[in-house]
């Protein structure tokens, strides 16, 4: 168990480096934007695009990279008083009825919605604007792949935590 655990994590740390660079040609790009806009008065459609398909990217394909760290948003009126093993069994039931549930479900729909934008070579409805808007489209299904990923891992580490007899 703890060798998939180890891999689940190296995807979710490779995935997390890589993002990461997606962050930094965005603050490149959203700071060449405003030069342009306040010096020469004047944008590029295709930079403005380029600026959101960056972020949707970022957010995500990094889920599962900040889902690895705790960094989720999580409701827990209750669980910060818990015990480990308390947390452990609403983060593995909370992964087994919510997030494995979700996940499949916006996999297989977002790969369908991706497909259709795909076979149609779906591009931006803006003059000037981007190709291929079934980039980001796939980055739907492959963000919750991530995100799912790194969901079994957690429910694993819970597993782990459970059955352990020193808790």
């Amino acid at each position: 168990m703890q060798k998939i655990i180890h891999f689940l994590d190296w995807i979710g740390e490779k995935t997390g480096t890589l993002v990461s660079w997606v962050a930094v040609l965005l603050a490149i790009i959203i700071g060449l934007d405003v030069i342009i806009r306040y010096v020469f008065q004047f944008t590029f459609i295709w930079m403005i695009e380029t600026e959101i398909y960056l972020f949707g990217i970022l957010f995500l394909v990094g889920s599962g990279y900040t889902f690895k760290y705790g960094k989720h948003v999580r409701v827990d009126v209750f669980y910060t008083k818990m015990s480990k093993k308390g947390k452990a069994w609403i983060d593995l039931l909370g992964g087994a009825c919510l997030l494995i549930p979700w996940c499949y479900v916006v996999i297989v729909s977002s790969w369908y919605y991706g497909l259709s934008s795909f076979m149609m070579n779906e591009g931006s409805a803006q003059p000037g604007g981007l190709p291929a808007l079934y980039v980001l489209k796939f980055c739907i299904t492959l963000g919750f792949v991530f995100l799912l990923l790194q969901g079994i891992s957690e429910m694993l580490k819970s597993i782990q935590i459970i059955i352990n007899k020193d808790n």
